[in-house]
């Protein structure tokens, strides 16, 4: 059953009343079908309506919403022949981040991203996609992989951040990130990166670091939580729905600042209300994207990733 978002109270209500008109019997006195039809034409204006002129902190709830499609709802719908690999080969496999080989479309390619689970017992077993050290160095892994048998990379990003954890820390998780940062914008095979949740500081840049940089329409993508933003300028939490608004976190905006490349359309209502739609769409980007990039050579690929990155927030003098 769908869960609903504190600013949908209105569309809840409209399906609710849509459902109970399904479930009566037909009669003389009323035509049910012209009601439904009514009640749907309305809710469908509503959840135009609503979506159109959603907030940054509205956004950063429609990121984070428990049903939106995951990294395995993407490897299942897009990827066939998936072989996931573990380890970073140095301390442990970290299942924050998951990756492996398949074939997208008939090509094969390698893909990693984060995992955040959808329940209870699986957002515990991935750490709600908070990645360790040993996440990061299993991304370089796979990525040196990929270089290796010149296969290009597909890497989808949702988190709110890298594990703050002592043990983290004491692991070198700054220089994790670093490195496969470095490892990102060194790579001579293409890169596509889609931010389809969360983007959450160098976490996300860690996989993000790509020749192309998408992201879903109401997805998320920041230096630091509007949580976290909000303890260090107000010593409060309660002031994340302000940071939100300032931090320039959507993908609008971010599009202008030339931050991403691109803004990938999601189904009416955000991708939790239609997973199907989504992966047709994500298909074709993709599609189009390895198409476009797989014509360069491994040098040029590493020319035009640093280009990119290093032009980012240069103002004319």
């Amino acid at each position: 059953m769908l869960t609903y978002l504190d600013f949908e109270k209105p569309i809840a209500e409209l399906e609710s009343r849509i459902r109970d008109m399904n479930n009566l019997e037909s009669g003389e006195e009323i035509n049910i079908s012209e009601e439904v039809t009514r009640l749907e034409t309305k809710r469908d204006k509503l959840l135009r309506d609503t979506y159109g002129r959603l907030t940054p902190w509205q956004k950063i709830k429609v990121a984070r919403h428990p049903q939106r499609p995951h990294f395995k709802d993407y490897v299942k719908n897009l990827i066939t022949d998936f072989m996931p690999l573990a380890g970073d080969r140095a301390f442990s496999d970290d299942v924050a981040i998951m990756g492996g080989l398949g074939r997208f479309k008939g090509q094969s390619v390698m893909i990693i991203g984060h995992e955040k689970g959808d329940d209870t017992q699986s957002r515990i077993k991935h750490n709600f996609g908070m990645a360790r050290p040993e996440g990061y160095r299993k991304t370089i892994r796979l990525l040196k992989m990929a270089e290796q048998f010149d296969i290009p990379v597909i890497t989808l990003v949702d988190t709110t951040g890298a594990y703050p954890g002592v043990g983290a820390e004491e692991r070198g998780q700054a220089e994790a990130i670093a490195r496969s940062t470095e490892a990102c914008l060194g790579l001579k095979v293409p890169l596509v990166s889609i931010i389809v949740g969360e983007g959450g500081s160098g976490g996300a840049v860690a996989l993000a670091a790509g020749n192309r940089v998408m992201m879903l329409e109401h997805a998320v993508y920041s230096v630091i939580s509007p949580e976290g933003c909000a303890s260090i300028l107000w010593r409060t939490s309660d002031k994340a729905e302000d940071a939100a608004n300032a931090l320039k976190i959507t993908a609008q905006d971010l599009l202008k600042l030339h931050v991403i490349d691109e803004i990938i359309p999601e189904p009416v209502g955000g991708a939790h209300r239609d997973h199907g739609l989504t992966m047709d769409t994500i298909r074709k980007v993709l599609e189009t994207s390895l198409s476009e990039l797989s014509v360069l050579s491994g040098d040029k690929l590493k020319q035009l990733r640093r280009e990119k990155f290093l032009s980012m927030g240069k103002v004319g003098l």
